[in-house]
């Protein structure tokens, strides 16, 4: 390990290293104490018995399924596409040279980021009368369009100063510095929250479901009310949560890679 790496703590020894297997050990056990009780509850309530998991066979059910996580899809696209583009567009307002232009978009992310996605929702739904398809795009664009505004414009001046002073000593406008310099290298440093806010809006396409969108959860739950046995939430619950899981970690997991093809791209350059 380099001193570099080594300056801010100390390097663990024989018995720092030993207690850390420790502790680790112990957080083991207690995951799997916790996941076994979990499995055990499940068990002990018939949620894995047969009739209960009947109904997905159902081709009905299956279409159903896939309906709602097709708009699921839909709706996420849309709002990741328009809330990029409003991020990107509010992010070049605060970062203007001009005073007014900065002072009106600040305004404007600041509202829609202190706002909850919620209210906005059903605002644009209730009052505006939109229909519920287009209210949950528009409140979902609102606000992680307004908190990636701040990203692009935190990673924008994370860049050193330097790299724009030297863009302009060479007689680039701002315009070109922006694009060709500042752009390029910020990408790099903000990928991670940029991906990580486009999961979140991933799971809060989930809400459309109380303003009778039908997207994935809202399939789910109408399959649960249709079933005639107890606790029938638990097993569409069962069924619907991996998925979620599964296309976040799709997100995560492209972003992991787009950051390490950055990194080596960076090193070859």
């Amino acid at each position: 390990m380099s001193v570099e790496a080594s300056a801010l703590y100390d390097i663990p020894g024989p018995k720092a290293l030993a207690r850390h297997r420790t502790y680790g050990l112990i957080a083991t056990v207690v995951l799997l104490g916790v996941l076994a009780w979990v499995i055990y509850k499940l068990i002990d309530t018939d949620q894995f018995a047969s009739d209960k998991w009947a109904p997905f066979e159902y081709v009905g059910v299956q279409k159903l399924l896939l309906r709602g996580l097709w708009h699921t899809i839909q709706v996420f696209a849309w709002a990741a596409v328009l809330s990029l583009a409003f991020g990107a567009f509010f992010a070049a307002g605060r970062l203007s040279d001009h005073r007014v232009i900065r002072w009106l978009a600040g305004l404007v992310v600041e509202f829609f980021r202190a706002m909850p996605v919620l209210v906005m929702i059903f605002f644009i739904f209730i009052a505006m009368k939109v229909e519920p398809r287009l209210a949950l795009i528009a409140g979902l664009t609102l606000y992680n369009g307004s908190v990636l505004a701040e990203v692009f414009r935190g990673g924008v001046n994370a860049v050193p100063k330097g790299q724009s002073e030297a863009a302009y000593a060479l007689g680039m406008r701002k315009t070109s510095v922006m694009i060709h310099v500042l752009i390029p290298q910020a990408v790099r440093t903000m990928l991670p929250t940029i991906i990580s806010q486009l999961v979140v809006t991933l799971k809060d396409t989930s809400l459309g479901y109380l303003i009778s969108y039908e997207e994935f959860l809202y399939a789910g739950k109408q399959i649960a009310t249709n079933l005639d046995y107890s606790l029938p939430f638990i097993p569409v619950v069962m069924v619907i949560a991996p998925i979620y899981i599964g296309m976040c970690m799709l997100l995560s997991g492209l972003a992991r890679y787009l950051e390490s093809r950055g990194r080596r791209h960076q090193k070859g350059t």
